[in-house]
């Protein structure tokens, strides 16, 4: 299995969800080119100006480690990226499970992405000119949770550590892409995780990605926020496993 991270964080989003699985299958965890641990010189602006460039690393990561196929779990940005390195190499995904995916974040003609154009170009601005400022307010509102503002702290905190340039360009390559089109060429049996109340991808866009995958699950969590990896790992694992057609075991204390 491996496990991909959403904007601004790194492979510690999966701590609570990853060695759940260890029992029965190879784990792996990375960090993208520019987040957490990566390596500074695999960064490359031109190539990770657009999410393919990422979907590139997530090949070559496979083919290097002869990994494949694998169950591939990509949180947030990640699940479009895990979307288009399967549809180009489907030979080397089993099995994809998407959380809170988005293939368009902006609304369209009878498409609700959750953000208008402007919207969107204004979070943009305001994180080129004050990035810090944007992370300290965005992260809890992304979390949501606001009765455990414990996990908006560590999500902010993620945030800052990432560097803002490299920020901005992938916030550009997440938030202004259209992927809808790539969602009919995946042949991967998907499964779509959906919160009941995700300020960044709403239940319409879980149910689209749902409805527009050829071979896909629908599964909504009893969850707040875009990330159930951090705040609800219990019902995240319960849902992966009943896909994967495994047992539910007992947690496994981080």
């Amino acid at each position: 299995m491996v496990f991909a991270h959403g904007f601004g964080c790194d492979q510690s989003m999966w701590r609570l969800v990853a060695p759940r699985f260890e029992a029965d299958h190879r784990v792996v965890l990375f960090d993208h080119a520019g987040a957490g641990g990566a390596d500074p010189a695999a960064y490359d602006p031109d190539r990770h100006a657009a999410l393919d460039g990422y979907a590139s690393d997530v090949v070559d990561l496979l083919d290097e480690l002869a990994l494949g196929p694998v169950v591939f779990v990509g949180h947030s940005v990640s699940a479009t990226i895990g979307i288009l390195a399967a549809a180009r190499r489907p030979d080397l995904f089993a099995r994809l499970v998407l959380v809170g995916p988005s293939p368009r974040y902006i609304d369209d003609d009878g498409y609700r992405g959750g953000f208008s154009a402007q919207e969107i170009e204004e979070l943009l601005a305001t994180m080129g000119t004050n990035y810090l400022g944007w992370s300290s307010v965005m992260a809890p509102v992304i979390m949501g949770n606001p009765d455990r503002p414990e996990l908006g702290e560590e999500l902010t905190e993620l945030f800052c550590r990432t560097d803002p340039n490299v920020a901005e360009r992938f916030a550009r390559a997440t938030f202004l892409s259209d992927n809808r089109a790539d969602l009919a060429r995946v042949r991967t049996p998907s499964l779509v995780v959906q919160c009941r109340e995700d300020v960044i991808a709403p239940v319409e866009v879980g149910r689209y990605v749902h409805e527009h995958l050829p071979v896909s699950r629908f599964a909504l969590i009893d969850a707040v926020g875009h990330c159930p990896n951090l705040s609800a790992p219990d019902a995240l694992t319960a849902a992966m496993r009943d896909f994967l057609g495994e047992p539910v075991r007992e947690p496994v204390v981080a």
